[in-house]
């Protein structure tokens, strides 16, 4: 789950993480009203949305007086922002946060996220501050400084200290680095976070270090211990669809293609999609129905798929290991005589009672396409889009 700038830094603020005082508007009124409470005569005015590169695109501004604060929330609120994270669709803006002005000396970065290869979070820290952390590194990977950490210890002050030293930071600016990862490890922690990251990271020219940006990511796994978090998910933000199949617990995530995918296991999922596009498709969803696909279930994931306009055709795919092939077979042919299902169908049903599953989809009145393999069904599904 994504959340706010904003709200990242609230959390923050609960672990003494050193963020910039700020308060979040709805209106220019309240933007005017949050300036005035700021100890700094410069604002920052920042648009609110889940996505990256906001200052390329106009988002986050210097306003020098009231007026401009108001000029700039006016602008900023209702508009498209487009970034390269948003794609060219763009995010309308519905909040902004009014942020006090800092005395930047540096720019670094910071973020904490799981290294699945060594099943071990790492700290990373560099010196690029502001650029995006993929792009140093693919260009210049030796700027990016890295600590693994010991779950059973957890991050040790002698660990972020070879992190600011490695910026280059001296003085009280060391130690100032170093409460700051720890207390930003903390947060993280305590939140089961899956990413947090700060870019920039902000040396002042008092050497005090600060959180300029703030991006936490939660694992959705763990939100059950965190209510107070769930309260934080804006709607607004999220793939409309996506939204609705999370009301019925089925793992959905929207793509730009026109295969639409309805299989049970994520795995088996990500090699549908796979396949598709070797067969020169392009896969419209994932969909993982679960173990337990059931008539409610394949039903729930017709409608999900058939509001996605692009959706040309549909592939089904289930393995019959938990759940058995003719109880989707059953699923499948209830789905379909009780709504609309007008693009063409490629089914594909390997397991336990498959023979049975094809037979009874065999009697009904269906129109569809079997397929015999994984390769068949996404050859078949690609084939049915050119008719």
């Amino acid at each position: 789950m994504k959340i706010h700038e904003y709200q990242a830094k609230q959390i923050l603020r609960e672990f003494n993480v050193p963020v910039p005082e700020g308060y979040v508007a709805f209106t220019p009124e309240e933007a005017v009203e949050a300036a005035k409470k700021l100890p700094t005569s410069i604002a920052v005015v920042k648009a609110q949305i889940h996505a990256g590169g906001r200052g390329k695109g106009g988002g986050v501004k210097l306003a020098k007086s009231l007026d401009e604060v108001r000029q700039l929330a006016e602008q900023m609120i209702g508009m498209k922002l487009v970034t390269h994270q948003t794609g060219p669709e763009g995010k309308i803006v519905k909040k902004v946060l009014i942020e006090q002005g800092v005395d930047i000396d540096r720019e670094l970065y910071l973020g904490v996220v799981l290294d699945r290869a060594k099943s071990e979070l790492v700290m990373m820290a560099s010196t690029e501050g502001g650029v995006e952390i993929e792009k140093v590194a693919a260009e210049t990977p030796e700027k990016i400084l890295k600590e693994w950490i010991d779950p059973a210890l957890g991050l040790q002050a002698y660990q972020a200290r070879k992190l600011a030293f490695g910026l280059g930071l001296s003085g009280k600016q060391v130690n100032n680095a170093v409460k700051f990862m720890m207390a930003l490890y903390n947060a993280f922690m305590a939140k089961d976070a899956s990413l947090a990251e700060i870019n920039p990271l902000v040396v002042t020219k008092q050497g005090d270090v600060l959180a300029l940006d703030a991006k936490i990511n939660f694992d959705d796994s763990a939100l059950y211990r965190h209510p107070e978090l769930l309260e934080l998910r804006d709607l607004d933000e999220e793939e409309p669809l996506e939204v609705e199949a999370s009301k019925y617990h089925l793992n959905y995530i929207k793509l730009d293609g026109n295969v639409g995918c309805m299989v049970n296991g994520a795995g088996l999922a990500m090699a549908t999609m796979d396949i598709i596009k070797l067969a020169g498709g392009e896969p419209a969803n994932f969909l993982d129905v679960g173990g337990s696909a059931n008539v409610e279930t394949v039903r729930n994931g017709f409608k999900i798929i058939l509001k996605d306009p692009n959706v040309k055709a549909i592939l089904i795919n289930i393995f019959g290991g938990i759940v058995r092939c003719d109880r989707v077979a059953q699923g499948v042919i209830e789905a379909v005589q009780s709504i609309d299902v007008n693009v063409p169908l490629v089914i594909r049903l390997a397991g336990t009672n498959a023979e049975e599953a094809a037979e009874m989809l065999e009697k009904s009145d269906l129109e569809f396409t079997v397929a015999t393999s994984l390769a068949d069904a996404a050859q078949k599904a690609v084939e049915v889009l050119k008719n």
